[in-house]
């Protein structure tokens, strides 16, 4: 059957003001009752994470889901690369130039510039840089727009495991949260 997550990334907290962003969200989500202040074994990857509250229903699409969160929240923060787990990315659009690259064209070679810069990304501390092929603008890689929202790169990351889908209100409130930071949403199962 699997295990299912959901992550919501903050694309433009900086390395220094994640953690102070992270604990403002779980406040927030306390606050909310849709998780648990106290952290316990709930999600995989992690020790320890934030079970679901009494209100988790506030953060999902459906108003009748079919069953609770069977796991919690966990919190990342620190330069992480987030992955949805399902396939690789198939393309990737500049934001200067607003040009599509295709990265699954194995012959162009664009996957491979871009793995090697989030290898350098994620290695840091600074930014990696991508040329792009259509304006050939060296572009931080934190600002390539991922079109099919597979990868994400970033300092926070909340990541929900074995909940119904989180709903856009909710993101919407959570990124205002995150002082109106622009965010991305991945999902994917194990």
């Amino acid at each position: 059957m699997g295990d299912y997550f959901q992550t919501i990334v903050d694309l433009d907290a900086g390395e220094a003001e994640a953690t102070e962003l992270a604990e403002r969200a779980v406040a927030w989500l306390v606050s909310e009752g849709i998780v648990l202040a106290d952290r316990e074994i709930c999600v995989l990857g992690q020790p320890l994470g934030h079970p679901p509250g009494p209100h988790w229903s506030r953060a999902v699409a459906d108003d009748e889901p079919d069953g609770a969160p069977s796991d919690g929240l966990a919190v990342h923060t620190g330069r992480t690369v987030f992955y949805s787990g399902q396939d690789e990315p198939e393309a990737v659009t500049c934001p200067r130039c607003r040009a599509t690259t295709d990265l699954s064209d194995e012959e162009d070679g664009a996957w491979h510039r871009f793995s090697e810069a989030i290898t350098d990304w994620q290695d840091g501390p600074a930014d990696a840089d991508v040329t792009c092929p259509a304006c050939a603008r060296d572009v931080p890689l934190g600002e390539w727009i991922w079109v099919d929202d597979r990868l994400a790169l970033g300092h926070l990351g909340l990541e929900f495991w074995n909940w119904p889908e989180l709903s856009d209100d909710f993101r919407a409130r959570l990124a205002a949260v995150l002082d109106g930071h622009r965010t991305a949403y991945l999902w994917g199962k194990l």
